[in-house]
């Protein structure tokens, strides 16, 4: 069960969630501290409220700042119109799904609310609800992930060719073998969050593996960013039962891998 969270403290959990570095079975990489990580970049968000809305919880606002346009979820405050607002800073979603409004949002980015007397902040003491930003950033799926559980998808890609090349599945099922080794990847980009922690988080399905079993979907860091739906061939350092603390556990990831297409 998902604990319930401050909502005054909801930015410095993101924090935690994706620096937190815990135990790694056989993670080599030992002089990766989390300290030696780039923070997530920090700039407050202001504009004028182009448009807002509120729902599960939570109070989404589409930020117009001379003429740019962003949308923010934050928990739920008192916006109007036209109003002008000073954000914390937060970490941006690419293609979140909001299960209340039944809307995906291409980019948002949540942020933990108002830093100025705008509007009503959030008071300390208030509990977090349990909606969609947190499940969505609390809550991993069987797999182990990062950020919005991945649904398995219609997709069907060709294995990739050499010796060190696995379907998803075959990943999982001799994680224990390829601990620490170096493996070759083909796969569906399902879904990216990029620049965090310096690095790009990407989501890989090839049509192998089952939904029960959560064998079917990839996690894959890498400097290189590729696109949604892009069908590319990863080659990187695999690892198992990496743990970032707060739920957030893989059984496996493939770590600064590089991108091929």
């Amino acid at each position: 069960m998902i604990k319930q969270i401050r909502a005054i403290n909801l930015f410095g959990t993101f924090l935690i969630l994706f620096s937190v570095a815990g135990m790694v079975a056989c993670n080599s990489d030992s002089n990766e501290k989390p300290g030696d990580q780039a923070a997530v970049k920090m700039n407050v968000l202001s504009g004028k409220v182009a448009e807002t809305m509120n729902s599960g919880g939570y109070t989404y606002i589409l930020l117009d700042k001379d003429g740019e346009k962003i949308w923010v979820a934050v928990p739920e405050m008192q916006v109007s119109q036209e109003e002008d607002v000073v954000l914390k800073p937060g970490i941006e979603m690419v293609n979140f799904t909001s299960s209340t409004l039944d809307r995906t949002f291409e980019r948002i980015i949540l942020s933990a609310g108002p830093v100025s007397e705008k509007g009503e902040p959030v008071e300390e003491g208030m509990e977090m609800p349990r909606g969609d930003l947190t499940m969505g950033m609390m809550k991993a799926p069987a797999a182990g992930g990062m950020g919005v559980s991945t649904p398995i998808g219609d997709v069907k890609v060709e294995k990739a060719a050499g010796q060190d090349a696995y379907t998803i599945a075959e990943v999982y099922e001799k994680r224990s073998d390829l601990c620490n080794n170096k493996v070759t990847v083909r796969g569906k980009v399902v879904k990216v969050l990029p620049s965090i922690l310096g690095k790009n988080w990407i989501h890989l399905q090839d049509g192998s593996g089952d939904e029960k079993k959560g064998n079917y979907d990839l996690v894959v860091t890498s400097q290189d960013l590729p696109s949604l739906g892009d069908v590319i061939t990863i080659s990187g350092t695999l690892y198992t039962d990496k743990d970032f603390g707060a739920g957030y556990r893989y059984n496996v990831i493939v770590e600064k891998a590089s991108i091929t297409k």
